[in-house]
C-alpha cells in the first residue's frame, strides 16, 4: 500500500526537530554518536491517529472516507468516543455529549463502536512493535511507549526506527500514527502530539531543556484543569516559568506532586518503560473543565470512562489477553480537591461496558446522589482474573489522540 500523497509532510516537519538531520547522516546515528547522546536513553511514543475512527474510515470508504465522524452513541442520550480530523475543527472530541456534538457540527455521522475489532488491530500493531524491541509498555490499545536504546534489528537510531514502525503500520493496516523520539517517557509523550496526525517528532537530549522550557504547563504530566489554574495564579504558565520556580515552593504549594513536577521540567525522568507489566486493577478517570451537579450528567459523564475501561480489560493480561474483575470502585472528586470512592464486590467478575455501566449507575445512586458538584469521575475495576498474580495499579487518562 503506498501512503498518501503528502506523505512527505514528516519529513519537511521533522527537519524542524532535528529528525531529518539524523536522517541525512545514518551513519553518525549507527555509530558516531556523541558522548553525551551515547549515554542517554532513546524513548519512542507512537500514538495511533484517531484509532476508532480512522478504522471505521478505512473500512467503509464508500460511507465514511473524508467524512466527519464520531464514534460513540447517537443523540441525545448518546457520548462520542472518538472524532475524525474531518470532525475536529468543530470542536467534536472524545467524551462530549452526543447531542452537543451533533449541534456543533452539521452533517456529523455517528457510527456505533466495534470493540472486537479496534482490539485485533491492537494486536497487529503491537506484532509490529516487538520487531524492534520487547521492551514496549502499552497505555491503551492505540499507544505504547518503546524503548529502543538497544533495538532487535536496525541502528541504534530512535528517529530511524520510529520512522519504520510508521511505515510498516501503515504498509500492513492502512492506518497512520504520529511518534515522539526523546530521551525520557515524558518528552516522548509530549513530542508525539506534536505534529499529528501522521507525523514524527524527535527531541534530542540537548535539545530537551529548551523543549520543556516552551510547554505550557498544561502539557506536563499530572497537571489537569484545576492544577494549571492554580499554578497561573502564582505566575506559572510554561515549562520555562517551572525550571525558574523553586522545589521548595513548588512543594509547599502542590506537595509530593510539586517535586514531580520539577523534576520533569528539569529533565530527570528516568521512569522505566514497563513491558508487560500486570494490573492489579486498571481504570480511567477524567477531569472537567466545570463542575458537573447533575446524577444523569454524570452517569452520562461516565459513560466513555466506562468504554475505555472495558477496551483496557480487553488487552490488560499477559501478550494482550483479557480479564475481568470483580470489584469495581466509582472515584469522585469535588472542585475543592475532596475525594470520595464508592465500591462494590461481586460475585461474577465483569468487563463489558454495559456490566460497567451498571455498576456505575448503581454507585452513583446509593446510598444517595452526591450531594456536591464533581469536577473529576473514574472506575477502576480490580480483584482481576485471568492473568497473572502480583503486578502494579495501572491509571489512564483519557486521550485525545
Amino acid at each position: 500500500m503506498s501512503r498518501p500523497e503528502d506523505a512527505d509532510k514528516t519529513e519537511t516537519k521533522a527537519d524542524k526537530s532535528g529528525a531529518g538531520r539524523a536522517a541525512e547522516s545514518p551513519g553518525r546515528e549507527a555509530g558516531s554518536l556523541g558522548r553525551e547522546e551515547e549515554a542517554a536513553r532513546r524513548i519512542l511514543h507512537v500514538d495511533m491517529d484517531a484509532f476508532y475512527a480512522s478504522i471505521e474510515q478505512r473500512d467503509f470508504p464508500g460511507k465514511y472516507a473524508g467524512e466527519p465522524i464520531a464514534v460513540g452513541g447517537d443523540p441525545p442520550k448518546g457520548v462520542v468516543k472518538a472524532a475524525s480530523y474531518e470532525a475536529r475543527p468543530y470542536g467534536v472530541h472524545s467524551a462530549q455529549p452526543a447531542v452537543e456534538a451533533d449541534r456543533q457540527c452539521p452533517g456529523l455521522i455517528f457510527v456505533p463502536p466495534r470493540m472486537e475489532v479496534y482490539q485485533e488491530e491492537s494486536r497487529r500493531i503491537r506484532e509490529i512493535l516487538h520487531r524492534y524491541t520487547d521492551i514496549i509498555e502499552p497505555l491503551s490499545l492505540d499507544e505504547a511507549y518503546l524503548d529502543v536504546t538497544e533495538p532487535k534489528k536496525g541502528p541504534p537510531s530512535g528517529t530511524l526506527i520510529a520512522r519504520r514502525i510508521r511505515e510498516e503500520i501503515y504498509e500492513e493496516t492502512g492506518l497512520t500514527a504520529s511518534a515522539g523520539v526523546g530521551p525520557s517517557k515524558f518528552v516522548a509523550k509530549v513530542a508525539s502530539d506534536r505534529d499529528k496526525p501522521d507525523g514524527l517528532t524527535v527531541i534530542r537530549p540537548e535539545e530537551q531543556l529548551d523543549f520543556i522550557a516552551g510547554l505550557p504547563v498544561g502539557d506536563f504530566h499530572g497537571i489537569g484543569p484545576v492544577t494549571e489554574e492554580k499554578m497561573q495564579e502564582i505566575g506559572i504558565e510554561s515549562g520555562a516559568d517551572l525550571q525558574e520556580t523553586s522545589e521548595k515552593t513548588l512543594r509547599r504549594r502542590f506537595g509530593k506532586r510539586g517535586g514531580h513536577f520539577k523534576r520533569l521540567a528539569i529533565g530527570e525522568d528516568d521512569r522505566p518503560v514497563q513491558p508487560d507489566r500486570e494490573s492489579k486493577s486498571v481504570g480511567a478517570e477524567r477531569t472537567f473543565s466545570g463542575d458537573v451537579a447533575d446524577p444523569e450528567e454524570m452517569l452520562s459523564r461516565l459513560e466513555p470512562i466506562a468504554e475505555r475501561v472495558a477496551g483496557r480489560l480487553g488487552s490488560a493480561g499477559p501478550e494482550g489477553t483479557p480479564v475481568r474483575g470483580r470489584t469495581v470502585t466509582l472515584k469522585l472528586k469535588s472542585h475543592d480537591h475532596d475525594v470520595s470512592t464508592r465500591q462494590t464486590t461481586l460475585r461474577r467478575a465483569v468487563r463489558s461496558k454495559e456490566d460497567l455501566m451498571r455498576l456505575a449507575e448503581r454507585l452513583l445512586s446509593q446510598p444517595h446522589p452526591p450531594e456536591e458538584p464533581v469536577r473529576l469521575l473514574g472506575l477502576s475495576v480490580s480483584s482481576l482474573t485471568g492473568r497473572k498474580e502480583g503486578g502494579k495499579q495501572l491509571e489512564l487518562d483519557f486521550d485525545q489522540a
